[in-house]
């Protein structure tokens, strides 16, 4: 099978595990949900028809080995590789935001057509990165690197369930959590993955070289004043939690755009007591801020919950704030990054380099092992969105290019 039929099977692949969702109509599948089964099976059986060893860790993660030469399946750890990306999606996402990393990690095993390599190959597709369920992310990876810790575990969804519980009501067992990290001595761990922004598109280059990952805070954001008639309370005795929200957020968007390069959202609001002849008492906010130099971001989320205090107290209101994320700005290994923007280069591609802007799993695996990343052009930089797509000769590019990486690291661990 050429490179542009492989890559024709990897959109048909990601299309159509799209479908496994729990809302019909649309792609959302949040950690250890029911369709996350589906997909589970669907490319275990594939990876097993290209004679991996596939298991689920007790996190959840969908695991496949395909042995180095010399080694029989499910043999020891030896030298390791890790493709990998994550399976689960945002509320009505697209068909390629992560799992297109995955698939594209096992049709590479395929396009090796039965040919072993001196380290073998695991494929992983993570439970968890988006952080949808239970307002945390990256438990996928953070079980791979040993860093799901018992404060995770304890993180309820809404429905009152926690990460440990979630993890049990799919028939796994958390005590075995430990038994996810990856071995000592690996290799490494390479992503693909769709940029979700515009400038490969505006380049006009199918493919970049990710040499860092932005930091990133997130936290959740409360005012609290007190609910009243919306008809018999005068405007200057009210105190009302929204009105106050709606200020900050003002200075959220003013502060993200008077500082070079930051990026802050807020993307959830939550009203009580949510009736329209009701004065809001109480309104809870997400809030995510990035920037590729941590002190920066550090500083400027420091305004921003000073600016929630103040507006607070001028206001009759009560805000709290609780961190949810603290996600240190993450360089990716100098080697690998090479080799691939050499295999980049081989394959008969410009090896842009450049920084993202999303937070994904390889900052996490980076701390545990050598981490490299690819991205793949997506149309109008759309993604977290049912529009989301890739070109097919993209993803042959990127198939002709991990193939070339794969060979390289051969020679050099031959």
């Amino acid at each position: 099978m050429t490179s542009i039929e492989l890559a024709a099977d990897v959109v048909q692949w990601c299309r159509r595990l799209a479908a496994c969702s729990e809302t019909p109509g649309e792609t959302r599948r949040p950690f250890l949900s029911p369709p996350m089964r589906e997909v589970h099976e669907a490319l275990a059986g594939w990876m097993r028809r290209l004679g991996m060893d596939v298991r689920i860790d007790a996190a959840g993660n969908l695991r496949g080995v395909y042995a180095a030469a010399g080694s029989a399946p499910g043999a020891a750890a030896g030298r390791r590789l890790f493709i990998g990306s994550h399976l689960d999606t945002v509320p009505n996402a697209g068909a390629f935001d992560g799992v297109l990393g995955v698939v594209l990690g096992i049709a590479l095993v395929e396009h090796l057509r039965g040919r072993r390599l001196p380290f073998a190959i695991e494929v992983v597709g993570f439970s968890d990165e988006e952080g949808v369920r239970f307002g945390v992310p990256f438990i996928g990876s953070r079980a791979l690197t040993g860093l799901l810790d018992d404060a995770v575990l304890a993180c309820r969804d809404l429905g009152g369930r926690t990460v440990e519980d979630a993890i049990r009501d799919f028939g796994l067992d958390p005590a075995r959590i430990p038994d996810a990290a990856a071995p000592d001595g690996s290799l490494g761990y390479l992503e693909f993955h769709i940029e979700q922004g515009p400038i490969l598109e505006n380049l006009n280059l199918p493919l970049a070289v990710v040499d860092a990952v932005a930091g990133q805070t997130r936290a959740d954001v409360w005012f609290t004043g007190q609910a009243g008639h919306a008809g018999t309370t005068p405007m200057t005795l009210r105190r009302d939690g929204l009105a106050g929200a709606a200020v900050w957020i003002a200075e959220v968007e003013r502060e993200a755009i008077h500082t070079s390069g930051l990026v802050a959202t807020v993307g959830r609001v939550a009203v009580e007591p949510g009736a329209a002849n009701v004065i809001p008492g109480r309104c809870e906010l997400s809030l995510d801020v990035r920037h590729a130099a941590d002190d920066v971001r550090t500083d400027a989320v420091g305004r921003l919950r000073r600016a929630a205090e103040d507006i607070a107290s001028r206001r009759g209101l009560a805000a709290a704030w609780q961190p949810r994320l603290e996600q240190p700005s993450v360089r990716l290994d100098a080697e690998l990054s090479s080799l691939l923007a050499r295999a980049l280069e081989t394959a008969g591609f410009r090896a842009h380099r450049m920084t993202s802007g999303a937070g994904h799993d390889a900052m996490i695996v980076a701390g545990r092992m050598p981490a490299g990343m690819v991205f793949l052009r997506c149309a109008g930089g759309i993604s977290h969105h049912p529009a989301e797509s890739v070109r097919e000769d993209d993803v042959a590019a990127a198939l002709e290019a991990g193939l070339g990486f794969l060979n390289a690291l051969e020679r050099s661990h031959g």
